[in-house]
């Protein structure tokens, strides 16, 4: 297995994606979306998470975190939220796409290597090390700008799920801790 993207640095400050399977464009109600937050707002008060920044996008997530056992808190996130995404999804009646990305979730589960009964993300969580202030904020740019190039918003600041709302002086979903 590759060491190349694994976070060594327990006191070192990460770029994480997390993407769905097959980057499915799932994440698409407010439902799923809170999901997220809620599981991201008790790793930061209950896992030693600290977030500095984020953004959700349909089919993937943007995180710059650290925390010690990154590798652990990322899974267990990755775990939880399958869990309770998949169980939204299955029990929504207003889910028009429901037998299709439940139909996409279990074939997942089933081609994975566990055999497992579904999978919502996919493996691993790229983790980047970010060491020096021009990494720091050429991922910060990136990442806030993600909704804007998508075409979802024309500034960063507009898109709730993510933390160019904290960063442009408005009260976020999320408490996050300010890199610059």
């Amino acid at each position: 297995m590759s060491n190349k993207f694994k976070a060594k640095e327990p006191d070192g400050v990460y770029f994480v994606t997390i993407s769905v399977i097959q980057w499915a464009d799932v994440l698409t109600r407010r439902e799923y979306l809170e999901i997220i937050c809620d599981s991201l707002a008790y790793c930061q008060k209950e896992k030693q998470f600290t977030l500095y920044a984020w953004c959700i996008m349909t089919n993937h997530l943007h995180l710059i975190c650290s925390s010690p056992s990154l590798a652990y808190k990322i899974r267990d996130f990755k775990k939880y939220t399958s869990k309770e995404l998949y169980r939204a999804i299955r029990n929504n009646p207003q889910e028009s796409r429901k037998s299709w990305l439940l139909w996409l979730i279990n074939s997942a589960g089933e081609l994975s290597s566990k055999h497992e009964e579904y999978k919502f993300w996919q493996p691993g969580y790229h983790p980047i090390l970010l060491d020096n202030n021009q990494m720091i904020e050429q991922k910060l740019e990136y990442l806030h700008q993600n909704p804007v190039k998508a075409g979802f918003v024309e500034e960063p600041e507009h898109w709730y799920y993510s933390s160019a709302r904290d960063y442009a002086g408005q009260k976020g979903r999320l408490e996050v801790v300010w890199l610059v």
